[in-house]
């Protein structure tokens, strides 16, 4: 064995150790804060049932209040730890060759009532003739779904149209996602990928780097284009083995 792989070597067990200390620390930290959430619950079912006449109203109320902002600031923690675990998570992804329009379809298909209630419009360019590829379709519909709320999250309250597209590309294949929000300038696009940074309040910072580690273990690469005013465009490579017949699906019309 050559020196690089023993390195290499060495490093994805320094990273397994790595991963298996802090998800044992994170499921150590979800445990009692489970319980404190939950004692916050009976706490306020409590104070909901004080007769209303009592003299101790008021401070019934403000106790209420006190104990509904902890259950929120829980909440927001059990998000962060699930999020934090996805990211440290070493993933054991089964890749299996699939056509990637159809993931897509049937994840738009899920997505669009969440999509029109924010006032977005998805438009489909989706190439039939597009090669097959690789994919773990659990993880890999996950990276992608995270990277549509982003955009349309992106265009809520002001709507706008979300152009979701997929073509070859050199040895692989391409899917882009284009939005018309409100884009990023240089300083945030530098930053996006980085863990735990995040310009929406109560975001965790971990969605797109969890994204991208995803679309690297398949063996592709993931680039983010943005200006002020010019919208975001994410783009996705995945690479199509050779030996991988091109897949045929049902012809796809673009739709608004």
């Amino acid at each position: 064995m050559s020196s690089d792989d023993e390195q290499d070597r060495s490093r994805a067990e320094t990273y397994a150790e790595f991963a298996a200390l802090v998800g044992g620390l994170a499921h150590e930290i979800r445990n009692p804060l489970s319980t404190i959430r939950l004692n916050m619950e009976l706490l306020a079912e409590d104070f909901e049932k004080t007769d209303p006449d009592s003299p101790t109203k008021q401070r019934d109320r403000r106790a209420k209040a006190k104990i509904d902002l902890v259950r929120q600031e829980c909440d927001r923690l059990q998000k962060l730890l699930g999020d934090f675990l996805d990211f440290a998570r070493q993933e054991s992804m089964t890749l299996e060759p699939g056509s990637l329009n159809t993931e897509i379809d049937q994840l738009l298909d899920f997505f669009s009532i969440r999509a029109k209630e924010a006032g977005v419009e998805i438009v489909r360019y989706l190439d039939p003739e597009l090669p097959a590829v690789r994919l773990d379709r659990e993880t890999f519909r996950s990276a992608v779904l995270n990277l549509l709320i982003n955009a349309v999250q992106a265009m809520e309250g002001a709507g706008g149209q979300l152009v979701v597209r997929t073509r070859p590309a050199g040895l692989g294949v391409l899917l882009e996602l284009i939005d018309t929000g409100p884009g990023m300038d240089a300083e945030t696009l530098g930053k996006v990928f980085g863990a735990f940074y995040t310009t929406k309040q109560g975001g965790s910072g971990l969605g797109l780097p969890t994204a991208r580690k995803i679309i690297e273990a398949h063996g592709g690469t993931i680039d983010v284009e943005s200006a002020p005013g010019r919208g975001t465009k994410v783009a996705i490579w995945l690479p199509a083995p050779p030996r991988l017949p091109t897949t045929h699906p049902a012809p796809v019309s673009p739709t608004r």
